[in-house]
């Protein structure tokens, strides 16, 4: 009997921390203002975002790059394309942590986490110190 209750007790954990990663923000994403689309993928044991897609591609017929970073070296490179999200690492109840987000549009990279919200629905948080102080969006999946 008390063999059968801890393989009961178990396979009632298995279950429960199984279910607990059962929303993935692997997939295709698009912000609030549906200005571009993102792929959230598996990069080693942590997850990456790249941009897939941008609603405008194209600055003065030519694709819009990575104007404002810091580094010179690295502002020729297309905004389609960036890996912008970095470094998340999954600490329970549907959130990864302790990533990076790099906005092209200021040139600046901030501590990040991701939480699903739902199925299909997902709150990005930038930061700098603490997780107070930020700015979320919600991300919509595509698919």
């Amino acid at each position: 009997m008390k063999k059968n209750l801890i393989i009961f007790v178990l396979l009632m954990l298995f279950a429960a921390s199984a279910g607990a990663q059962s929303l993935s923000p692997i997939g295709v994403w698009t912000n609030e203002e549906g200005k571009a689309r993102f792929e959230i993928y598996k990069c080693g044991d942590k997850l990456c975002g790249k941009i897939v897609k941008l609603k405008e591609p194209y600055r003065n017929g030519k694709p819009k790059m990575d104007d404002n970073n810091p580094d010179k070296k690295l502002r020729n490179r297309p905004l389609e394309g960036l890996i912008f999200l970095q470094g998340f690492e999954y600490s329970g109840n549907n959130k990864w942590d302790d990533g990076t987000i790099y906005d092209p549009e200021s040139g600046k990279t901030y501590s990040s986490y991701l939480k699903m919200t739902g199925k299909d629905s997902l709150e990005v948080k930038g930061y700098i110190g603490i997780s107070l102080l930020g700015r979320s969006q919600n991300w919509t999946r595509i698919k």
